[in-house]
């Protein structure tokens, strides 16, 4: 796989100039237009109530409030910092647990052969096919009679499979040779121990791919939270920034501060795990 990108990364340089600018500028193009809609948060985060309206639009704020504009959020949503908190909790959970689950199911899948296999494999895969809004109100009534309801374990064990983490780890396994494991196997350990000491070790690019994918499926998760949650202790950050809006009047302002201290997390971590993001994703596409 490496050689073959190797050789468009040698193919590219061989086109003419005019080629690679017209390229680069397309590429520049779209990173533009996936910025822009952050940069217009941050900007619309630090304007006055009074520059939310104007026209003609001004994209920067001609008197910047940021720090204003971030007491008023917490003035008028004095919770905001526990809704962050809970935001972590629940995505730390279900983080954790879905590397819990499908790191055993996906080894299992990868190595061991029992009758269906394909077929549950199938129809573990069947679930991404499934939209999420048809199961909301069975799962709804389940938790209901579990007397979950407004507690953390309602928001974190649903959460804890993925049929896609699933997919993505198989793949990454595939890729390990078997003769690593059974020579692990040969020097006495067991088959956990061989996930744990040898097969998650040389995944470190799929387990980070995965773990971006799921910490920021959590963190953005909005629907079933509100389902299942409305109480303060348990609510998240996106429903908290949701309640920002009035019936009458909303303070867009306000609304963007929030949605901006709530994605500067999600930022920072796809930066620092950019490389291993990439890599996983390209793993996960290699056929063996």
């Amino acid at each position: 796989m490496w050689r073959m990108l190797r050789r468009r990364v040698q193919s590219s340089h061989d086109l003419s100039i005019p080629i690679q600018v017209f390229c680069y500028a397309i590429l520049l193009a779209g990173a533009l237009i996936m910025v822009l809609p952050f940069l217009w948060m941050a900007s619309t985060a630090c304007k006055p109530s009074v520059e939310l309206n104007r026209v003609p639009v001004t994209f920067l704020p001609e008197n910047p409030v940021c720090r204003q504009n971030l007491d008023a959020l917490y003035s008028t949503s004095p919770h905001f910092n526990r809704y962050l908190l809970n935001s972590a909790i629940v995505t730390v959970g279900r983080t954790l647990g879905q590397l819990v689950t499908c790191s055993l199911a996906a080894y299992g899948f990868a190595r061991f052969r029992f009758p269906g296999r394909g077929v549950i494999f199938a129809l573990c895969l069947a679930l991404l096919m499934v939209p999420f809004q048809a199961i909301l109100i069975p799962e709804f009534m389940l938790i209901r009679k579990l007397g979950w309801l407004n507690t953390f374990k309602a928001l974190i064990v649903p959460g804890t499979f993925s049929a896609f983490a699933l997919f993505l780890l198989r793949q990454a396994f595939l890729q390990i040779p078997t003769e690593i494991e059974e020579a692990a196997i040969i020097d006495g350990a067991n088959p956990l121990r061989v996930l744990w000491h040898v097969t998650l070790p040389l995944s470190v690019p799929a387990l980070a791919a995965f773990a971006v994918i799921t910490v920021q499926a959590a963190w953005n998760d909005f629907l079933y939270p509100l389902v299942v949650s409305n109480s303060p202790d348990t609510r998240v950050v996106t429903i908290g920034i949701a309640l920002l809006q009035g019936e009458r009047r909303t303070p867009y302002n306000l609304l963007m501060m929030g949605s901006f201290l709530a994605t500067v997390p999600m930022l920072v971590l796809f930066l620092a795990l950019q490389r291993y993001f990439i890599a996983g994703i390209a793993m996960g596409g290699v056929k063996r």
